[in-house]
């Protein structure tokens, strides 16, 4: 491990048993095991342990149910130091306006004091390989009366947004952010850039467009950025096809790029690195990821590791603090 005293707050994984692929708390860890200092972790929702009855909108509550669960077996202290899911990032659907509410604070009620915000997958592209067939957003949908009479309950109730969506949506997330400059938002995986389908081969010219987008962005004081989920197919590196699994050298050679625009963009006090494991376990190896982000890390100061690696994570989620 390098730098193995680096104390680190993971604030974004999934825990999921789905036929043929079950990650829960063992494997997680697991994974934390490797030789990494983890000290927290956030959930964010994935579509697991939803309520089999009940309301539609309110099945989703099942997985903050669990969550919570999870965590209060790891507040038990007989997993170790870690507190896996010490917050909590259910869903709700946002396009039921004022509706949402009782959905909302019935999040708030099983999450205990761990819930921290929902986060509601906005991905959409017209190329087909590239939507994810459990959601089917709407092209305009962050912009949308129903959805934005949703996302106004989240700052009442003291619940921030998750965003995940592709690059060329990003525009749209900046007029969402100041037209709720109350609200904490933080955007998923380096801003969802993409490298496969008819993106593959235009680099360069992706870059550029995504670089633009969240220089805009980054005006908005009330959006942070999570870096990682580079190890996805869709940046189209391919790193879930090689033979064996890549050095972290190789990871950061691949990602320094992006997430060093994104500090120079951002600043450190409002950028977190991130694992999103177990989707990204298909690229890469735990331990070595944390290792591609502490060399992609390596020229900053103290202080600035501390942001990325766990002070910007715990400021935004409101966790206890580790350091």
């Amino acid at each position: 491990m390098l730098d193995p005293g680096q104390l680190i707050v993971d604030p974004h994984h999934h825990l999921w048993e789905r036929p043929g692929w079950r990650y829960l708390l063992d494997e997680i860890l697991a994974d934390i095991r490797t030789g990494h200092d983890v000290r927290a972790t956030v959930l964010v929702q994935a579509r697991a342990m939803h309520r089999a009855e009940g309301p539609e909108e309110m099945k989703p509550v099942g997985e903050t149910e669990f969550a919570n669960g999870v965590a209060a077996m790891c507040a038990s202290g007989g997993y170790g130091k870690v507190q896996v899911c010490a917050g909590i990032v259910g869903f709700a659907d946002l396009r039921l306006g004022e509706a949402v509410k009782p959905v909302l604070e019935a999040h708030l009620r099983a999450g205990g004091d761990r819930v921290r915000g929902i986060r509601h997958i906005a991905t959409w592209d017209t190329d087909p390989q590239l939507m994810n067939p459990a959601y089917q957003p709407a092209e305009d949908m962050l912009d949308s009366a129903e959805f934005r009479a949703g996302f106004a309950q989240l700052a009442p109730l003291g619940l921030s947004y998750d965003a995940w969506l592709y690059f060329l949506q990003i525009p749209r997330l900046t007029a969402l952010a100041r037209a709720f400059p109350q609200t904490p938002i933080v955007l998923d995986h380096c801003g969802g850039v993409l490298g496969i389908g008819r993106f593959e081969g235009q680099r360069s010219e992706v870059f550029a467009e995504w670089s633009k987008a969240m220089a805009e962005l980054a005006t908005c004081p009330n959006v942070m950025v999570k870096l990682g989920g580079l190890g996805m197919r869709l940046p189209g590196f391919g790193l879930e096809q090689q033979p064996k699994a890549p050095s972290s050298e190789t990871l950061a050679q691949h990602w320094k790029p992006y997430m060093e625009r994104c500090i120079e963009l951002f600043g450190t006090d409002r950028c977190m690195f991130e694992s999103n494991f177990p989707v990204d376990k298909g690229g890469y190896g735990y331990a070595e990821g944390w290792n591609a982000f502490k060399r992609i890390a390596a020229g900053a100061s103290v202080e600035e590791k501390a942001d990325l690696f766990w002070r910007s994570a715990t400021r935004f989620y409101r966790l206890p603090s580790i350091g």
